[in-house]
């Protein structure tokens, strides 16, 4: 089939992601799942290869695209800005940090995850300590490290029951800091954050120019380079962990950090690899193991059960402002933009800007973390 075909096909799933993300019976689906469901039925209908033939676009966009994506959003992780956050903030993200990895560990104990879940049990742990700490980049940083990337079947559940789990807890962090603010009253720590500083970390709308855009590609190729040079030279190391702490390297120096671009391109890339991932995802087999899907759910369940006990126990003792546990909490299980909906949501404007800081810094550590729980399970 031709290879140009396919990369238009991979692209037009992008736009269809993206536009059904925005209707309103599908609202509520990420247009990252969105991504995988409509790639994963062009394949399974015969309008693009599944994972039964080798395919060179799809082997070029796991080998370069999907590293790119990881360098590119790595690049807005400057530490320095962690200061705004505030220490009881950064604290309660850091000790529910701590309840995710116990979660993992507990939670592949209790299901015998080497049995359920198969022999990549281990990766998909690292995955799940990853995402639940940082969000979406550490998790295919982890994925794409141990193969499981081209495990479109077992990708695509552990992806589902991700987005299910996820969804609900933004549910729930919504209602706990009400329901325990009215049993177990708090005073409210206010922060003070400009409209300035927020919009300069959150706004998506980039202008880019050449320069840029050169300066972005070439040192992303680098990073790849980089990673592929060291691991082959340091048996055993990661490249993805070579690259990911280039980018947080360059992610301090100012006049890196302000490039423009780098959220568009990286978010683009993202979803040309999650497209990938869904053309490798075999729908039948999918139904027919549905087993699995359901092991992963309840795995998920009793880690995301466990976090929640850790940490709004500990906010407990220490008598935290509710609100904060909980954008806390959702900045472990959602990242910084469903935190960030949360702080809108609980109408907290003073913690907007924390709550995306704090999820910036569960991107920088999530893919160390997620591969320490990695190979400590394996």
């Amino acid at each position: 089939m031709n290879q140009l075909y396919i990369l238009i096909m991979l692209c037009a799933n992008v736009v269809l992601a993206e536009w059904l993300a925005k209707v309103h019976f599908f609202r509520h689906w990420s247009a990252a799942l969105l991504v995988i469901i409509t790639t994963a039925i062009t394949a399974n209908v015969g309008l693009i290869p599944s994972s039964s033939v080798q395919v060179p676009v799809y082997d070029g966009i796991f080998g370069y695209v999907a590293p790119l994506s990881i360098f590119f959003l790595m690049l807005k992780a400057n530490l320095r800005h962690l200061r705004r956050a505030g220490s009881v903030m950064l604290t309660l993200f850091l000790t529910g940090a701590l309840g995710t990895v116990l979660g993992v560990v507990v939670a592949f104990w209790v299901f015998d995850a080497p049995h359920t879940v198969g022999p990549l049990h281990y990766a998909i742990g690292g995955m799940f300590t990853g995402t639940y700490i940082g969000g979406s980049i550490n998790f295919n940083a982890v994925a794409l490290q141990y193969g499981v990337a081209k495990e479109g079947t077992l990708y695509a559940a552990a992806t589902a029951a991700d987005n299910i789990i996820t969804a609900l807890w933004m549910a729930a962090t919504l209602a706990l800091p009400q329901v325990l603010g009215r049993l177990f009253p708090r005073q409210k720590s206010y922060q003070t954050t400009s409209d300035k500083d927020l919009e300069t970390h959150t706004n998506d709308n980039e202008t880019v120019n050449p320069m840029d855009l050169g300066l972005l590609f070439g040192l992303g190729f680098l990073s790849i380079f980089l990673g592929q040079q060291v691991a082959s030279i340091v048996k055993g190391l990661p490249a993805v962990l070579v690259q990911t702490t280039f980018a947080l390297i360059l992610a301090q120096i100012p006049a890196i950090n302000r490039l423009r671009g780098s959220r568009t391109l990286g978010l683009f890339c993202v979803y040309l690899f999650l497209a990938v991932i869904g053309a490798y995802c075999d729908i039948p087999a999918l139904l027919r193991d549905g087993q699995l899907a359901l092991t992963l759910l309840g795995i998920i369940t009793l880690l995301i059960t466990i976090h929640a006990l850790w940490l709004f126990g500990i906010g407990a003792l220490w008598k935290q402002d509710w609100d904060m546990v909980g954008i806390a909490s959702q900045a472990n299980i959602g990242g910084a933009s469903s935190a960030l909906a949360l702080a809108r949501s609980l109408n907290r404007p003073d913690l907007q800007l924390p709550a995306v800081l704090i999820g910036v810094l569960g991107n920088a550590i999530g893919t160390y973390l997620g591969l320490w729980v990695a190979e400590w399970m394996r």
